[in-house]
């Protein structure tokens, strides 16, 4: 099943024309739990850099787009669970940039179903959306399903599930050199590992990241492993200080505990900042525990990439 708008063809893609905001500002908060163990809390608001592809989207897509424009290839197709943000950014992406975008979404059982929030708003930016059977879904890089892909579609650049790559893992090196000497630990919520990957790669030689996973399910062996394939990939090897903590993706991805949410009201009313539950509230509740079990050393500071926007 799928619902298409088609844009012409026009002149070469150039991701810069959408004037992103580079580098994303550091915001400082005073913030008790921090304040009390004397450590600095700092908000790198990467959801500021662009109002339809925020964060690490941006980062990760924009080298894929450049990549794909240069190559001639004016079709994107790439995959996601029915809430994705980066199918949300992929089909944005190619309604600003001319961009056809098809979007394999993760479980034909929705094909029948009115669309959600998510889907629906890829839907008007122009993407095809395509239901695929959960045991195809999970079979995605085989030969056969990405055959039978090219079969239905046709000719189409491909960006994995969450974008992670080697080129993304590369336009993340950047937001490492934007963050070298201002934190000694920086951290983001981790879905496919790109972001960690590049982050990693990018930060000075005494600073370290910290990925907090946001799916369940023997995540941090297999996302561990995803992080040192495309650091391999992007760089030819490890690169950095990194280290994964598993304990705050309270249940899978899209899912909440009155724990979190508890947290997360309580983090809006201080600071006036509402909170993107999926990956960022994940993120701070995580760095909160993380400063009152005494993680973080008296006197350094942490940076919390900020990713996303509810």
């Amino acid at each position: 099943m799928g619902r298409v708008t088609r844009t012409a063809p026009g002149p070469q893609p150039d991701p810069h024309s959408l004037r992103p905001r580079l580098p994303s500002p550091v915001l400082e908060l005073t913030d008790g739990p921090f304040a009390r163990r004397g450590v600095r809390l700092l908000l790198k608001r990467d959801d500021l850099i662009h109002p339809d592809l925020p964060g690490n989207k941006w980062r990760k897509l924009e080298p894929n787009l450049r990549a794909a424009a240069a190559a001639g290839d004016r079709t994107l197709l790439t995959f996601g669970g029915a809430y994705s943000n980066h199918l949300r950014a992929t089909a944005a992406a190619g309604r600003l940039l001319g961009f056809r975008t098809i979007g394999v979404v993760r479980g034909d059982e929705l094909a029948g179903r009115p669309l959600n929030p998510s889907l629906a708003r890829c839907a008007a930016d122009g993407m095809r959306l395509y239901f695929l059977d959960r045991a195809r879904y999970r079979r995605a890089a085989d030969p056969d399903v990405r055959a039978a892909l090219h079969d239905r579609f046709g000719a189409f650049r491909l960006i994995p599930e969450g974008g992670s790559n080697s080129l993304a893992a590369q336009g993340c090196t950047e937001l490492g050199r934007e963050l070298r000497g201002v934190a000694d630990t920086v951290a983001v919520a981790c879905g496919t590992g790109g972001t960690l990957a590049g982050l990693a790669a990018g930060l000075g030689p005494r600073q370290r990241a910290l990925g907090f996973p946001v799916l369940k399910g023997g995540r941090p062996h297999f996302l561990g492993r995803a992080v040192g394939e495309l650091q391999t990939a992007a760089f030819g090897g490890p690169r950095g200080d990194w280290r994964l903590d598993d304990r705050f993706h309270c249940g899978g991805y899209a899912r909440r505990t009155p724990e979190l949410d508890a947290f997360a009201d309580a983090f809006e009313d201080r600071h006036g900042l509402p909170l993107e539950r999926s990956y960022v509230a994940k993120l701070l509740y995580g760095l909160t525990t993380l400063a009152g079990e005494g993680a973080f050393a008296p006197g350094s500071a942490v940076a919390a990439v900020i990713t996303g926007r509810p």
